[in-house]
């Protein structure tokens, strides 16, 4: 079977085509649910590629793999046996599975949330890239198992969607290691035939299903790591064709997206519970640094930073020469209990809540008992403008790119539905018509359009 494999920064979906092109559904990935989110939980974090390496099907593949993991794979087998993990107890979870083992004990395991947000990072070693491979590899089999347990059929080829750029810096460099893991990742779950596109492109493809006249598009994807634009043609006259190079016009990305949206509104409005901005005894204010690396939990190296045993000492030290200590306190057992992922996902719970609602009653029980925060849509907008400035700057280059101005603007994407982000786009582009497509599944189903094109 052929699909389209949306591997998102906040979720991922899988699409098939049934017939036709147009006829496209999207596999249920969770329970009654076509949408899984992007984390994986493991009772240690070597045993990832222990899973990884026990769910390789090919032989050579598979022998290949545990000659180089050797020391990995050795380090699994001595933590099972220190642990008493046994041979058939679950290791691995995904999806809502891993949020409810992390939710309900965070101090314990390891827990990661958008693994696709560290792809491309540069000054890496091999065994960090060796180990991304293993978190990629471990979720795509994953994935495929449920996918084909819902079509009762092997799948064999996929196109995988891809952001303009996988981070801001090192584009090229990057964008070739963020490629090089997906694909070893795909080859590595069982895929025979791997291909990508470009997501925003994607977006566009599945919008294009139901033009009935030719326009000019611009095509923005406002996803959980990035935010893509594309200036595509598109309508009747372009959709048949098999080669799309001269339709697209103009694209642009950059890294930021609805994780830092959520990054943005913890760290101004959540972690002043924990200290930021209150003072010193010596009356200048408290460093923010370690307040920030709690909640960059998208930077590897500032989930480094914050949770090496420097930082611990700097909160200590903090405590003692702090106005308010009980502040760094809370702060203190946050890190200790290893919450800080929770505090970005009870903001990034607060920003779709301000999607329907004017103010939201942030309940924050979890780290301590009664601790809650009111926050109102007018300080999500102030909290999130410098990564939203961004994120409207991009339209404005695509356009640039391609000489000329859209027929109309086609936004998708999960953090697109938030008035704050679509009242920022129509003030920069306001005299132009905004179509809202499929927020969640528009990408997955144009990535299934062109599978079966390319591949069908």
């Amino acid at each position: 079977m052929i699909t389209g494999f949306d591997y998102g920064t906040s979720n991922c979906a899988m699409g098939v085509a049934r017939g036709t092109q147009q006829d496209v559904s999207l596999l249920p990935l969770e329970p009654g649910k076509a949408f899984m989110p992007s984390t994986l939980y493991a009772l240690d974090r070597d045993l990832i590629c222990e899973q990884v390496g026990l769910n390789i099907d090919a032989a050579a593949q598979q022998q290949a793999f545990i000659q180089q993991r050797s020391g990995a794979l050795a380090r699994a087998a001595r933590v099972r046996r220190e642990q008493g993990f046994h041979a058939d107890e679950q290791s691995l979870y995904l999806g809502q599975q891993a949020f409810a083992q992390y939710l309900s004990e965070p101090s314990e395991g390891y827990f990661v949330k958008s693994p696709k947000s560290f792809l491309g990072a540069s000054g890496l070693p091999p065994a960090a890239i060796h180990f991304f491979e293993d978190i990629v590899t471990a979720m795509m089999q994953g994935i495929k198992r449920r996918a084909e347990a819902a079509l009762g059929d092997t799948i064999s080829h996929t196109v995988i969607g891809r952001p303009v750029n996988f981070q801001g810096l090192n584009s090229e460099q990057s964008n070739k290691q963020a490629l090089d893991i997906l694909t070893i990742a795909a080859q590595r779950a069982g895929f025979k035939s791997v291909e990508f596109l470009f997501e925003p492109i994607a977006a566009g493809l599945n919008f294009e299903q139901s033009l009935t006249t030719d326009k000019t598009v611009l095509v923005v994807d406002v996803g959980g790591g990035t935010t893509d634009c594309a200036m595509v043609r598109m309508g009747p006259s372009h959709k048949n064709k098999d080669q799309r190079q001269q339709d697209f016009m103009g694209h642009s990305g950059e890294r930021v997206g609805g994780n830092d949206l959520d990054i943005q509104l913890a760290g101004k409005h959540l972690m002043p519970l924990f200290g930021m901005n209150s003072t010193l005894k010596s009356g200048i204010n408290v460093p923010t640094k370690a307040f920030w690396d709690a909640v960059c939990t998208n930077d590897a190296g500032a989930q480094a930073n914050f949770n090496h045993k420097t930082t611990g000492f700097h909160l200590e030290q903090l405590m003692r020469d702090c106005v308010q200590p009980e502040l760094i306190r809370r702060f203190i057992a946050l890190r200790r209990d290893k919450q800080n992922y929770h505090l970005v996902r009870s903001a990034e719970q607060c920003k779709i809540a301000l999607s329907e609602r004017l103010d939201v009653q942030l309940d924050l029980h979890y780290i301590e008992s009664q601790l809650a925060c009111n926050i109102d849509r007018g300080q999500f907008a102030e909290a999130i403008y410098r990564p939203l400035n961004k994120m409207t700057n991009l339209m404005g280059e695509a356009i640039k790119q391609a000489g000329c101005e859209p027929d109309l603007i086609y936004v998708t994407g999960g953090s697109a539905q938030s008035p704050v982000i679509r009242h920022a786009i129509e003030q920069q582009l306001g005299r132009i018509q905004v179509v809202d497509g499929d927020h969640f599944g528009s990408v997955a189903a144009g990535l299934t359009v062109w599978a079966q094109r390319i591949f069908g």
